[in-house]
């Protein structure tokens, strides 16, 4: 495990990494999730070995450290994911990120064009304002210290096995500051990012999570939109052939 701080207060942003050739692959989770459960076995893959890899886990998320006093807006956990690079000497870097983890790095990207040279984005959030069947609108929608006090708990029985096992290690402050985060977008908003950013982008949607909205609109600016077969919101299990080929650049 390695780590870098990332506030005024010394908190630090942690990931496990995997030695390699470089370019490094980094890896970033979603909304109360972490990086290695959901990456890990990608990287292992034989396609994919032999490359460094860093599964990084977001500020409240994981091992990561989870301070009082941090906004955990998309801003705030790109820079917190770029002090992380900074400190492994990592650029030119290829992510690979889902859902909200997404969203971060294209904001990443744009903030900070030398650590990024690759993103393939899996289901990630590219518009503010989700639908209220989006797992960040429900947390959203309650008053900060109703969910820490009351509304966590319940949450976490109701979002199934596979994901309250993650959730349940993210802050519930935290975690309700960064789904209200992604429901707010960034200036400017996540999908106009991502059209202009000059560098390889594969953006990877489910099939059964139906059709992505703009996709004409992104594919014009130079963004591959790949539907995976079999797979919902979370592909790399979904759909683990697909999504390491993803990885690859050999789909």
């Amino acid at each position: 495990m390695k780590q870098a701080v990332f506030d005024r207060e010394g908190s630090r942003i942690r990931w496990t990494e995997a030695p390699g050739a470089e370019p490094a692959r980094v890896y970033l989770h979603g909304l109360g999730s972490m990086s290695a459960v959901y990456h890990a076995h990608i990287a292992a893959r034989p396609e994919l070995a032999g490359r460094r890899s860093l599964f990084m886990d977001l500020p409240g998320h994981g091992l990561s450290d989870r301070p009082g006093t941090f906004g955990y807006t998309l801003q705030e956990h790109a820079d917190a994911v770029a002090a992380a690079l900074d400190e492994a000497g990592v650029r030119g870097a290829e992510l690979n990120a889902h859902s909200m983890g997404g969203a971060v790095a294209i904001v990443l990207a744009h903030r900070r064009p030398d650590l990024v040279s690759r993103l393939v984005l899996t289901e990630a959030n590219l518009d503010a304002f989700p639908p209220l069947t989006a797992g960040s609108s429900a947390i959203a929608s309650y008053e900060e210290d109703d969910f820490v006090d009351v509304q966590y708990a319940r949450v976490l029985e109701r979002v199934g096995p596979l994901w309250a096992a993650t959730m349940r290690l993210a802050d519930p402050r935290a975690l309700h500051r960064s789904a209200v985060g992604l429901c707010r977008g960034s200036d400017p908003v996540m999908r106009t990012l991502l059209e202009k950013l000059p560098v390889d982008r594969v953006y990877l949607q489910g099939e059964h999570s139906g059709e992505l909205p703009g996709r004409e609109t992104l594919e014009a600016a130079g963004v591959r939109v790949v539907t995976v077969p079999g797979a919902g919101h979370n592909v790399m299990f979904d759909n683990p052939d697909a999504f390491a080929a993803a990885v690859a650049g050999t789909d």
